[in-house]
């Protein structure tokens, strides 16, 4: 825990001064990083997540993925209250309770129906608003990319997840392994194109997945200032869009000092 205290810290020195600043003094090893995970998803997260949604029928991923939302609930509503977002916060809790009775304890989205879409936040974001800066990019093992900031806030939803002290009798280690494994290849499976056109179909990945990841978490904080901010969702000129437009796009916005110069 202290190397986080300590990441945080870092955090909160080293923010970026615009939307267009990158902070990767790690970059040597985050790339080592990189290829381990991208070397996983081709041998392994690939295949596994695409056999788990064509096998798994529908229905069943579906009310997995809605019970794992449901017991997150919680902790999003503390981080809208920390964050001082009462609106927010009344309107996940209206939602968790309407999932959790109605809903068969959130394997229904009932609330979905209703007009009660989930507010997602973390409490990487709850950082935000208080102030603390971006921070380094990292790629975590496993876990993928980061930022500084981001990492020590996903340590405490882990511990705040999803109801504090009961949480060891309510969801065993096990279980919580087995939710958020279903969970990671649902998500996998869902944007496949687009984590296919970051990894695969890019001269850089890791260039472009810093860019990628950086650009979506930035527009998820609504940090982004002027006309340097990309829009990872944005259609682009001659049909590209998602990953491959946000890709091509980030390339003439950022100045990468490892680039080629003589490469066309």
């Amino acid at each position: 825990m202290s190397c986080l205290v300590l990441i945080a810290a870092l955090g909160a020195c080293a923010k970026p001064q615009n939307s267009s600043d990158i902070i990767d003094p790690l970059e040597p090893a985050n790339r080592g990083v990189h290829n381990f995970n991208k070397a996983l998803d081709k041998a392994v997260l690939r295949d596994v997540s695409q056999a788990y949604v064509t096998v798994v029928p529908e229905p069943v991923v579906d009310a997995i993925s809605n019970a794992t939302h449901n017991l997150e609930q919680p902790s999003r509503i503390m981080n809208n209250l920390l964050q001082g977002r009462i609106e927010n916060a009344a309107h996940n809790s209206f939602r968790f309770l309407v999932n959790t009775t109605f809903g068969l304890l959130g394997v229904l989205d009932v609330a979905d129906a209703m007009g009660l879409e989930e507010i997602d936040t973390d409490f990487g974001e709850t950082l935000y608003v208080w102030g603390v800066g971006e921070g380094a990019y990292l790629e975590v093992p496993l876990l993928g990319p980061h930022t500084s900031r981001r990492l020590v806030g996903r340590a405490v939803d882990i511990v705040t997840d999803p109801i504090g002290e009961v949480v060891s009798v309510t969801r065993p280690l096990a279980v919580r392994a087995g939710l958020f494994t279903t969970e990671q290849l649902k998500d996998r499976a869902e944007f496949s194109n687009v984590v296919d056109d970051v990894l695969y179909n890019s001269i850089d990945s890791y260039s472009a997945t810093r860019i990628f990841y950086l650009q979506n978490r930035r527009f998820m904080l609504g940090s982004a200032q002027g006309p340097a901010y990309l829009d990872p969702y944005e259609e682009f000129p001659d049909g590209a869009e998602g990953a491959a437009g946000a890709a091509s796009a980030a390339d003439d916005l950022y100045f990468d000092p490892y680039e080629d110069p003589y490469v066309q």
